[in-house]
């Protein structure tokens, strides 16, 4: 069974509250087990989250799920690629799998109710790449 650790953004929360959910459904739906679940403030917060669940040696991948809406600045491309970036070095520094489940930047509230399902395609991934990294 794959273990999972899920980082939720509680910012835009009515929108990363129906992404996790999906996500649990999912996993479950999958066979995986979420073992942690650690809710930050924002996406921004997402990667410190993330670094201590790699760290568990019971978590086989970390799913990260969050919602950056466009602002009057480009504040939203400047959180979401800076947190993206540090996700990607996290996984290569732990030698285990971080998924992206966070939509933006760039979107409106209504482009993001449209995106809920990246929580889904999130545990997608991190189940697919355990499973394949196993292989190698």
């Amino acid at each position: 069974m794959v273990k999972l650790g899920l980082v939720v953004a509680e910012f835009n929360r009515d929108i990363t509250y129906m992404m996790e959910k999906v996500a649990e459904e999912h996993a479950e739906f999958l066979g995986a087990e979420i073992v942690y679940k650690v809710k930050v403030p924002g996406v921004f917060d997402i990667p410190l989250a993330v670094k201590k669940l790699l760290e568990k040696e019971d978590v086989d991948a970390v799913v990260t799920i969050g919602c950056v809406i466009e602002g009057e600045t480009e504040h939203d491309e400047i959180v979401l690629h800076n947190a993206a970036r540090k996700i990607a070095d996290l996984s290569l520094q732990y030698d285990k799998p971080v998924t992206l489940g966070i939509s933006g930047p760039g979107m409106t509230r209504l482009q993001a109710e449209e995106r809920i399902d990246y929580g889904k395609r999130a545990v997608e991934a991190a189940v697919k790449m355990v499973k394949r990294l196993k292989e190698i």
